[in-house]
């Protein structure tokens, strides 16, 4: 039959998982740092997730689909919840990594003396927000990049010294911010001689927009410029150098 049904353009999509939670018949799911359709019964073609998709991957289009099954997707949710439950606060395969709650334990560390007196902040400018950095700021002339999701300068404690040092940093955070990263940082690279790119991210899929915007940025500005990426985890442990 010919209805109505979501259409997910992953050209567009970051991963971020926010159109997962607001389905409400858990029609789609991550896979490969992507959102895809599970099935076409699960999708009721009203569109509920839509307004929670940050960068326009979404839309409602008319094709030949099997019919809405409402019975089979209330066996499913009670299926998800009953899962849930008995994995008490171990994510759903389904869910968005990056919202799972979970408690890092730390082990007691001795209290050491500072010889030198407060680590200083390698902060160089300021606004840092990729947003708020105006694209012709003299600061970015001649400088190393460094291009950081918000939640890294809080997962790791060496962040200063191992990746902000002498470097310009800017942070963002892909799943939270309206804006196109890859606009905004082509536009920097274009006006700007920048020497290198140094991309530091969380483990969680949505993280893997900031990527793809310095890629994408790169890709267009037409310069050479060497850029790497880096991973932290949840724990707070460099994980992909």
């Amino acid at each position: 039959m010919k209805r109505k049904i979501i259409s997910i353009n992953e050209d567009k999509c970051n991963g971020c998982g926010l159109c997962i939670n607001a389905c409400h018949e858990g029609a789609l799911q991550l896979i490969d740092g992507k959102a895809k359709l599970i099935t076409d019964s699960y999708c009721d073609g009203l569109g509920a997730c839509l307004p929670d998709c940050p960068t326009g991957a979404m839309e409602i289009i008319e094709r030949e689909a099997a019919e809405f099954d409402e019975e089979l997707v209330k066996a499913r949710m009670e299926e998800m919840s009953a899962a849930q439950k008995k994995a008490e606060a171990k994510p759903l395969a389904c869910g968005c990594p990056g919202m799972h709650a979970k408690t890092i334990e730390k082990k007691a560390q001795p209290v050491q003396e500072r010889v030198e007196g407060p680590l200083e902040s390698q902060l160089r400018q300021w606004p840092c927000q990729i947003k708020l950095v105006p694209v012709n700021a003299p600061y970015f002339n001649n400088a190393h990049l460094l291009v950081a999701a918000d939640c890294t300068a809080y997962a790791y404690a060496n962040i200063h010294q191992e990746f902000m040092k002498n470097k310009i940093t800017i942070i963002g955070c892909p799943k939270l911010d309206d804006i196109d990263y890859a606009e905004k940082l082509g536009e920097i690279i274009k006006r700007n001689e920048i020497k290198s790119v140094t991309v530091l991210r969380m483990e969680v899929p949505c993280c893997g927009g900031i990527v793809a915007a310095v890629k994408k940025a790169l890709i267009e500005s037409g310069k050479m410029v060497p850029w790497s990426v880096h991973t932290i985890a949840t724990d707070g442990v460099v994980i992909d150098d």
